[in-house]
């Protein structure tokens, strides 16, 4: 084999190592920061319980928290339920996202390459009887990097989360921050009614269904669109 031959595979071998390598990093500071994410979660079922037990007769209005496997958190109060969910690959942003054209991201590109939680928003009685046809929302998107740095993409209060990717550190103070803009976004997001023409019409066999299957969609806001996701769209 001629020295120039050796050299390529040392250098893609190198480059193969060091790629992996980054990954590794960057899915464990992700899992480390998805636990850190369920212990405060605990934290606040346990402080609800606490409020709840000190200021009854009020109305029982549930608040749990429990993980659905090694990626999945699943956080159910009122009629809503939010699920936290950890990706297990770790992604690059394009070229023309504005996260590549920050300093940060400049100085090093490494910085770049990030794990993902997402948030999601569900009703309960959707899981509850299991009407498979019902649509959750996705309301925000977390992204940890090999600094455990982090920023948000997300609706509303998840929104106003964006801070600068290079001095924000997914920390304790962080997650009660976005937990409480998760549940506060999640208790003002109402159901709204569904627009007329999509349940004037029912077949025969929906009908006789029990509701807990019938295959009308339940959404709380099916048939309407955020700004956000529309502008979204016209810029395909």
């Amino acid at each position: 084999m001629t020295h120039s031959l050796r050299k390529n595979r040392e250098e893609l071998f190198k480059n193969l190592i060091e790629k992996a390598a980054l990954k590794q990093i960057v899915y464990r500071n992700t899992f480390e920061s998805f636990r850190l994410l369920k212990k405060v979660i605990d934290s606040f079922a346990t402080d609800y319980e606490k409020y709840y037990n000190g200021h009854k007769p009020l109305r029982r209005v549930e608040f749990e928290a429990r993980m659905r496997g090694d990626f999945e958190i699943e956080v159910k109060f009122g009629g809503d339920i939010l699920l936290f969910l950890m990706h297990t690959n770790i992604f690059q942003f394009s070229r023309d996202h504005a996260v590549m054209r920050i300093p940060y991201i400049k100085e090093e590109s490494d910085r770049s390459f990030c794990g993902m939680i997402c948030i999601y928003n569900f009703l309960a009685d959707s899981f509850k009887y299991n009407r498979i046809n019902d649509i959750g929302y996705m309301i925000g998107r977390i992204f940890i990097n090999k600094d455990k740095h982090y920023f948000i993409e997300g609706k509303r209060e998840l929104g106003y989360l964006y801070n600068n990717f290079g001095d924000s550190v997914f920390d304790l103070s962080k997650i009660e921050d976005i937990i409480m803009a998760a549940i506060s976004y999640t208790i003002n997001f109402d159901l709204l009614t569904p627009p007329y023409n999509n349940m004037k019409e029912v077949t025969v066999i929906e009908m006789k269904n029990t509701l807990d299957a019938i295959s009308l969609k339940t959404g709380k806001r099916l048939g309407f669109k955020f700004q956000a996701d529309q502008e979204a769209e016209n810029n395909l």
